[in-house]
């Protein structure tokens, strides 16, 4: 309809005498104003040398006379009305509404899907976590976006590649090594593989927290630790290979149980440990080409030649630094996967670095750094503000996870549910419950997470939009409901279009905006507001009424598409739809 409408005021405006007009239509804030806006006639007034609401009067009186004139469109539309200097307010018919609703029944599951990145492969990385650190909230973070963003591609018709990239070498390594060291664990380490996998994990990251510590606070711990990153790097130490094969393992191990609860699954892992070399080959290469240069014997890329500033990519012993493997890692992408786009997705407090990264890739591969894009989410944030791993304060994403279960257990407690249900319901809520939390809001923003709000069932959260869904189900589940939707034929003449039915068409255009942009809080947004809509008709409609089968049947099927359209918006925000809560 959207396109159909800027269409027909393309080819008014020009007959008008318009110069090349273009036409944008969006949906007034307030759903009374009309269905669709556009303030073309404010645009091109002084052009053709009118006041503009002269000018919209003539654009609805050309309208009127000639496009919507016994046309197919003309029956979609109600009315067309002008408000304040010059706003053209279009207001679509009961006809419109059946339409689309017959639409919303006939896709289904494909309902808001199109073909923006039809024929492309598209590669997302996000969550990255490194293993023998915690999986901190920032880790949800990225992981809420990135999964959001791999489904917002998917719905553009692209083949989606998720990919993890994870930091198995690196000087945070060396210092749980040494911690493990420290704290014996060479001698107790078949002792910490009976132990459950948490426990284990517990211990890593003790023994990260202790080697961060001691690296500041004493020299020649930090000496040590600087060993142990080289052994670890050429793996020359069979004592350290040994520590380091195990932490990786539990680590990794325990991450996966993580993706597996956040409903995550990548088709490709990439780690700093096997793009380390290509990284050093990079940075050798862009020597000779000028894009490095040596300083007090490590290679840098002097950033303020472009208005950057300067980052080191061999450090003076020799070893790659983050930036150098990340150039290994942008090599490695495109020559195993091949992707049309790259979209990486980071905290928004990399935003400098990765701009240092991107000019020296472009000046290395420059067809690599034009299909690639840095997409960078905001902080999660607390009263007591961020928090920092290498402290050992870190919030851990399992934790928050759990804190958000035993909130939403409390709550539903006293509805009847097994055991099993129960534990479902409660874990697919509170992923709900942090998804939406980061979701929305616009790329970019920091978060203050408050728990009491994230996990209510009303209101702004997702478990309001989760328990919308599950309300629906239950009044289609009733007995009647199958049956009585069979007997619809058209919108009974007594109904009057809802909120409801004036949201519910719009959601392949918020998707379209959405994938377009790259910005999941649009899809959140509406789902708020679509839940909204659907409640207060469920309050205000007696939706079965035996003794009024045709309004009956038109309100089940209405439940029934905000019911497809719900669980359709959910899937690609990534929170898990709940039948019964």
């Amino acid at each position: 309809m959207k396109v159909q409408l800027e269409q027909v005021f393309v080819s008014v405006l020009t007959s008008l005498g318009v110069t090349t007009p273009k036409v944008s239509f969006e949906h007034p804030e307030v759903i009374a104003h009309g269905d669709y806006a556009t303030s073309v006639a404010l645009a091109y007034a002084k052009q053709l040398g009118v006041k503009p609401r002269e000018l919209a009067e003539k654009i609805v009186d050309a309208l009127q006379a000639g496009p919507l004139k016994g046309a197919t469109l003309s029956t979609f539309i109600e009315k067309i009305d002008i408000a304040g200097p010059g706003f053209i307010n279009i207001h679509l018919s009961k006809q419109f509404f059946a339409e689309a609703l017959a639409t919303i029944e006939t896709q289904g599951d494909a309902f808001g899907v199109n073909g923006r990145l039809k024929g492309q492969k598209v590669m997302v990385e996000y969550t990255d976590p490194n293993p023998f650190k915690v999986f901190h909230i920032g880790h949800l973070m990225s992981n809420a976006v990135g999964e959001s963003i791999a489904c917002l591609v998917a719905a553009s018709g692209a083949k989606v590649v998720r990919a993890n990239y994870q930091g198995d070498v690196g000087l945070h390594v060396a210092k749980a090594v040494w911690g493990m060291q420290s704290l014996n664990a060479n001698a107790t380490l078949s002792q910490l593989q009976k132990l459950p996998s948490a426990e284990q994990v517990a211990f890593i990251g003790k023994a990260y927290v202790h080697g961060a510590e001691q690296y500041e606070a004493d020299k020649s711990a930090e000496a040590e630790i600087q060993i142990i990153n080289q052994a670890v790097f050429d793996r020359r130490t069979p004592e350290v290979n040994v520590l380091y094969d195990w932490g990786r393992k539990v680590t990794l191990d325990h991450f996966e149980l993580i993706y597996k609860k956040l409903g995550t699954n990548f088709d490709h892992y990439f780690f700093e440990s096997e793009v380390a070399k290509d990284g050093l080959e990079e940075v050798r290469a862009g020597r000779g080409k000028g894009v490095f240069v040596e300083s007090e014997g490590a290679v840098v890329f002097k950033g303020e030649e472009h208005g950057l500033h300067t980052r080191v990519f061999i450090n003076s012993r020799g070893l790659p630094t983050y930036e150098a493997k990340e150039l290994g890692l942008a090599k490695q992408k495109f020559a195993k996967v091949k992707p049309d786009l790259s979209i990486v997705v980071t905290a928004n407090e990399q935003n400098e670095y990765y701009k240092v990264f991107m000019r020296a890739l472009f000046l290395l591969h420059p067809e690599i750094a034009e299909r690639t894009k840095h997409v960078s989410h905001g902080m999660m944030r607390f009263a007591s503000g961020k928090m920092s791993s290498r402290k050992g304060n870190v919030v851990a994403g399992e934790v928050l996870l759990a804190e958000a279960e035993a909130m939403v257990a409390e709550k539903i407690k006293d509805r009847g549910f097994d055991a099993p249900t129960a534990t479902a319901v409660k874990e697919k809520v509170a992923v709900g419950a942090i998804k939406y939390s980061v979701l929305k809001s616009a790329a970019g923003s920091d978060i203050v997470y408050d728990p009491e709000k994230a996990v209510s069932f009303e209101g702004d959260s997702g478990p309001y939009l989760q328990y919308s869904y599950a309300r629906a189900l239950s009044v289609l589940r009733k007995p009647e409901a199958e049956v009585l939707m069979k007997q619809f034929l058209d919108i009974p003449a007594s109904v009057e279009i809802s909120q409801l039915e004036k949201i519910l068409y719009r959601f392949p255009e918020v998707v379209d905006r959405a994938a377009g942009s790259f910005e999941p809080h649009f899809v959140t947004d509406y789902l708020t507001q679509l839940a909204g809509a659907f409640n207060a008709f469920y309050t205000n409609n007696q939706i079965i009424n035996h003794a009024d089968t045709a309004t009956s049947s038109y309100r089940l099927r209405l439940t029934r598409a905000f019911a497809t359209v719900m669980k359709n918006g959910l899937a690609l925000i990534a929170i898990p739809a709940v039948e019964r809560m």
